[in-house]
Formats: structure tokens, C-alpha cells, sequence
């Protein structure tokens, strides 16, 4: 199979590509960042909202639905019960207000809304990972919520995270060379490049290429490349992506690499950091978006 489609791709997005007039912040920093800043904004949505109940009690739960002083873009407030009856919600969720959810569970069968309710009982505050709808997407991505129990209402805010962070990366990357080792090369190179493989979430996937040859033997999000001959293959600013990782792994073991690369979800050519290691005369990698 032929580069060369991928290849003229990179060169027509070359010209729309920024330069940028200084050091770029490195790619694990952005990444950070941006996590950093959605869950400072979602704290201060929740201690607005815990703030304001103290004061009203449950008269506030109308505002949480309605008032836009306890929506931040896409952040909303919702309230549950310490029985699990959902009492106010500013989003997506507002469906359920007067249900009891307490066994509901998420598109991967998590009980988050038990797990939240124990936590609470428990600790008083948490945090909570699940996938809900993104209105604003209209798809599930995945979603970390942080709550505080004041007397028996659970006070909640939540920001979505559709972009994979490093840490998600590495342990997919982790998962990734224990299936080479535990399963053998074949098996596990079906399991990258199938969709219900187990190793495809959001805009993160697994890719591998041969050590001796620089082919694609498996990509996640463009199966398109495998068998491809990987070498020459360079990102719109002319960084030659398949030759500086093989160079790394076979020098190191394993490293890290920057590059420009179409991201599967926004189908956008994005800013890509990868985490990519040598296992059984391949080169195993798994990169995060930065945005």
C-alpha cells in the first residue's frame, strides 16, 4: 500500500500550519494545563452553588436549573439526594430530576451515581470519572465530576475531558506491551487494529511498526497504513515521525516523540505528544492530543 495519499494530506495542510514566533510549551505541559484550568473553573462553579444553597436551602435547586449564574459554558449544577433521587440539574441530566438513580450506570456499566453516594456518606466530598452525553458534541465522552455533601444533598459539577490526558495514554501503552508479551505479536496486533479490540477510547489508539522494515503493522485510527512503508513519512513541518521513533527505541528502549497528526474525534491535524516503546522487534506507541 502506497503513502502517498497520506503523504500529499500533510503537504496541503503544510501552508495552513502556523509558525510559531517562539518556543512552543511542551506538549505533557499543555495537556496539564488545560485539565488544570477546566477543573479550577468547575470548582468554583461548586463552591458558588454550595455557597448559595447554604443560604436557600432547597429553594436553590430552581436557580441550579435555570439561572445562568450556575452555568459556565459548557459546566452545569446538579443535585442529588443522599437516597439517590436526582433533585436539580442544569444539563443533560435534567431529564432524570425526580428519579431515583442510585443504580444507574454509565456506557461501560460503571455505577458512578452509587459510587458518588458512598463517597459522600463516607467522605463528604469526591471526585467521580464516567461517560455521559456532551450536548455540546452530542456524543459520551468521558467526564469527571466533583461533589460535596451539605447535610443530605450532594452538590455536583463536572467537566468533560473528550481528549485523552498522558496519564491515559501511557496506561493504554502499558495495557498495550503486556498484550504483545502475554497474547504473542499476531493476536495482540488484531486486537490494536480491530474496533472492539479493547484498545480504542476517544482519540486514543495504538499503533505499531516494524523495527527492520518501518511498516505499519497495526494503527488504530487509520488501518488504511498498515502494510505501508513508514520511513519517508514526515508531518506538515517536515519532522520525519516513523524514522526519529525508530531511532529513539532502537537507542533506547523507548521515548517520547512531538508531531503534527490527525486527530480520529475533531478529524483535525493536531499538535500530538506519543509515548512509544520497543517489544518483540516492534515499535509500540500511543499518543494524547494536545489542544
Amino acid at each position: 500500500m502506497k503513502l502517498a495519499p497520506v503523504a500529499s494530506l500533510c503537504a496541503l495542510v503544510m501552508l495552513a500550519l502556523p509558525v510559531p514566533a517562539a518556543e512552543p510549551v511542551p506538549a505533557t505541559a499543555v495537556g496539564g494545563l488545560v485539565q488544570r484550568a477546566d477543573e479550577n473553573r468547575s470548582m468554583r462553579l461548586l463552591d458558588k452553588a454550595v455557597a448559595r444553597f447554604r443560604e436557600a436551602g432547597d429553594a436553590a435547586f430552581d436557580e441550579f436549573n435555570n439561572a445562568p449564574q450556575f452555568k459556565d459554558r459548557e459546566l452545569y449544577v446538579y443535585a442529588l439526594g443522599m437516597d439517590g433521587t436526582m433533585l436539580a440539574s442544569g444539563g443533560s441530566s435534567v431529564a432524570l430530576v425526580g428519579r431515583n438513580v442510585a443504580t444507574m450506570q454509565d456506557a461501560a456499566g460503571k455505577p458512578f451515581f452509587r459510587e458518588m453516594l458512598d463517597t459522600a456518606a463516607k467522605s463528604g466530598e469526591g471526585r467521580v470519572e464516567y461517560r455521559w452525553m456532551n450536548r455540546a458534541d452530542k456524543r459520551e465522552e468521558l467526564k469527571v465530576t466533583l461533589f460535596r455533601k451539605v447535610g443530605e444533598r450532594i452538590i455536583a459539577v463536572g467537566y468533560y475531558i473528550p481528549r485523552a490526558t498522558p496519564a491515559q495514554a501511557k496506561d493504554l501503552l502499558e495495557r498495550a506491551v503486556a498484550a504483545v508479551k502475554e497474547k504473542g505479536q499476531q493476536a495482540a496486533l488484531a486486537a490494536f487494529n480491530a474496533l472492539d479490540g479493547g484498545f480504542m477510547q476517544d482519540d486514543l489508539y495504538v499503533f505499531a511498526i516494524d523495527l527492520n522494515s518501518q511498516r505499519f503493522l497495526a494503527h488504530g485510527a487509520m488501518p488504511k497504513l498498515v502494510g505501508s512503508d513508514g520511513h519517508d513519512l514526515r508531518d506538515p513541518k517536515g519532522k520525519a515521525i516513523v524514522a526519529d521513533m525508530v531511532n529513539i527505541v532502537s537507542r533506547k528502549g523507548e521515548g517520547e516523540l512531538d508531531y503534527a497528526w490527525r486527530n480520529p474525534v475533531t478529524d483535525k491535524l493536531e499538535s500530538k505528544h506519543s509515548f512509544i516503546r520497543r517489544v518483540d522487534g516492534m515499535l509500540v506507541g500511543v499518543g494524547y492530543y494536545t489542544r
